[in-house]
Parts: C-alpha cells; structure tokens; sequence
C-alpha cells in the first residue's frame, strides 16, 4: 500500500560516512513504519525498495562525496512492507575544515506526474540493471537527458515544478 507524504511534510535524517543513520525526524519515523532504536546505527538502504534502481544510488554516491548536492525521486520501502515516493535532496556534511563527516538528506511530497515518469524510468533501468548492468543503466538514463537536452539536475528539477 502506498503511503503518501502530506504537502508540508519533510523527512530528514542524517548518516555517518559509510551511509549508517546517525539521526532521523518523527515524520521518517512514522513514514518508514519504524521506531527510532530499528533506525539508528541501520544502514540507510535499510528502507531501500527493490524497484528503485542501484544506478541512481551510484550517481548519487559520486556526485555526494565530491561534495555536490543531488536530488532525485526515491521510492523507498516500509518496515511493514508499505512503500512512498520522495523527491529528496542529499549533501555532505562538513567539518569546519570541509572534511566530509557525513551526509543529510531532506525530503518532500514529490509532483505526482514526476512520479509516474520516474516510473516508467526506473522500471526500464531495472531491467537494463538485471539483463546487462547498473553501468549500462546509468547509459540508458543519460541517453534520456541528451535527447531532452538537459542536465541530469535539470531534468530532476523540472519534473518536480
């Protein structure tokens, strides 16, 4: 069953740099159908749904230990087996000598005509992921961006309005 974010709803959690959950708020909590002591410590991948494609956390891990922000569309899975989309921002967290001592991410309602067209995406790089690669999915998701002619950010950005 899915579960749908209220519009002023952000989830927030923080991870340590092997990506363990250092903090999250009550709404991630309530969400994710766990209590805080199922989370803390947990990898964050620990509410990572099988149809969410292991190409998109490949950029995003790129992208967030050069210290570049990334959004993207997640679907994540809940303890009980429910499941909720999310348009999520993630960016390092620094020390004050910019040393990355871990990451934040916050995340909102994503746009519904987002969430259908990631869809349709993530589906076909789940395949690709399962028949040939993740390097190969990541190729088929670029393919996409250079024949709408945007960046990766762009593209993201635009779907969510």
């Amino acid at each position: 069953m899915e579960r749908i974010l209220d519009e002023n709803d952000f989830i927030v959690s923080k991870t340590d740099k092997k990506g363990r959950i250092t903090y999250c708020n009550r709404i991630f909590m309530k969400l994710a159908e766990y209590e805080e002591e199922e989370l803390i410590g947990q990898a964050h991948n620990i509410i990572r749904h099988e149809k969410m494609p292991r190409a998109v956390f490949k950029l995003l891990w790129q992208r967030i230990e050069k210290k570049e922000e990334i959004f993207a569309f997640v679907i994540n899975k809940t303890k009980k087996n429910n499941y909720y989309w999310v348009y999520a921002n993630v960016t390092a967290s620094l020390d004050k000598d910019g040393n990355i001592v871990g990451y934040y991410s916050v995340r909102r309602k994503p746009n519904k005509d987002a969430v259908k067209a990631m869809e349709l995406v993530y589906s076909e790089m789940i395949r690709i992921e399962s028949t040939q690669s993740v390097d190969a999915a990541i190729s088929y998701l670029n393919e996409i961006l250079e024949k709408k002619g945007v960046s990766y950010d762009e593209f993201i950005i635009n779907l969510q309005g």
